[in-house]
This record gives C-alpha cells, structure tokens and sequence, in this order.
C-alpha cells in the first residue's frame, strides 16, 4: 500500500507537537514518558523531533495523559488558527 505523501502543513503540525510534547516533558526523561505512556523510547523520540508527523490518535491520547496535557487544548495550540502554536 502506497502511503500519500503529508503536506508541508501536516509536516509543521508534527514538529509543533513533538515541540509542544518535549515542552511538557520538561525534566523527565524521555524513557520515563514513554514508558508510562505504553509507547517505545524510540517511538516517542520520533515524535518530539517531528519524523512521526502524524502520530495515530492513541498515540498522541497516551502521552498527553502521562503528560497532564488536556487533548482539547492541545488541539487548540497545534491549530493553524491559533497564532500562540508553541506558547508555553
């Protein structure tokens, strides 16, 4: 199965999540997040540097739940609307 390419629009959601998800983690290590979170080191690390783009749904869901994060706010700040993207 050929996968269609993501846009230049879907690629800078990634980044700005893997940058807004690094942000949350803040001194915790990667390992510790991504083990509470049920999703591998490696897996999690893809994410926060943005060459997983569009991270399946529980994915994201799991680790906004190891992370405190609400899913609506986050939605809210990788949303092409809202300027303040990668606001703390």
């Amino acid at each position: 199965m050929v996968r269609t390419p993501l846009t230049e629009d879907q690629r800078d959601r990634g980044r700005a999540l893997g940058q807004v998800l690094r942000a949350a983690r803040g001194p915790r290590t990667a390992a510790s997040v991504a083990a509470e979170a049920g999703i591998s080191l490696d897996t999690l690390r893809k994410i926060e540097r943005g060459a997983i783009a569009a991270p399946a749904f529980f994915t994201v869901s799991a680790l906004a739940g190891a992370l405190g994060l609400d899913l609506t706010e986050l939605a809210r700040r990788l949303s092409p609307e809202d300027g303040s993207r990668l606001a703390g």
